[in-house]
């Protein structure tokens, strides 16, 4: 079976050119931003929703996502917006200030991402993922996927 990597890399290109556009900054800004919310997420997944998570994933989009991955810690649900947002600086490894500035930019990285993640992988998965978020949050990134669409 032969494997087309530059397809791969075409798709995780794509993603990081659509976060980068939509919270306007540049591509290297863009996958630091992406890295830290999917690590965000990550944390707070069950192992096995991860790894059906990451089956749906471009590649790319995949090694960032296991990068630095201990995958031998628990996962800890959440309760409030808050703390994703803080998990999400708290991931961006000492870059927080110059990624997201303030909390409502941490927000739009979020929801920019859940809307990439909206195009990427099934319904039944983003229900999965979702049933893991807080109700605010839940209903945060659903009005922004419904609201804007995805244009990937």
């Amino acid at each position: 079976m032969s494997h087309d990597f530059e397809k791969h890399a075409t798709r995780g290109k794509e993603i990081v050119r659509f976060v980068a556009e939509e919270l306007e900054v540049p591509a290297d800004k863009a996958g630091s931003i992406m890295r830290a919310v999917l690590h965000a997420l990550r944390n707070r997944l069950t192992h096995e929703e991860s790894f059906q998570l990451l089956a749906q994933l471009p590649m790319a989009l995949k090694g960032m996502y296991v990068d630095g991955w201990k995958y031998d810690k628990d996962f800890n649900r959440i309760n409030h917006v808050n703390d994703f947002v803080e998990e999400v600086r708290l991931e961006d490894e000492g870059l927080s200030g110059y990624d997201f500035d303030n909390y409502s930019k941490a927000m739009d990285a979020v929801a920019v991402l859940f809307k990439a993640l909206n195009y990427y992988v099934s319904e039944n998965e983003m229900n999965a993922i979702m049933g893991v978020m807080p109700t605010a949050l839940k209903k945060f990134i659903n009005d922004t996927i419904a609201g804007e669409g995805t244009v990937l």
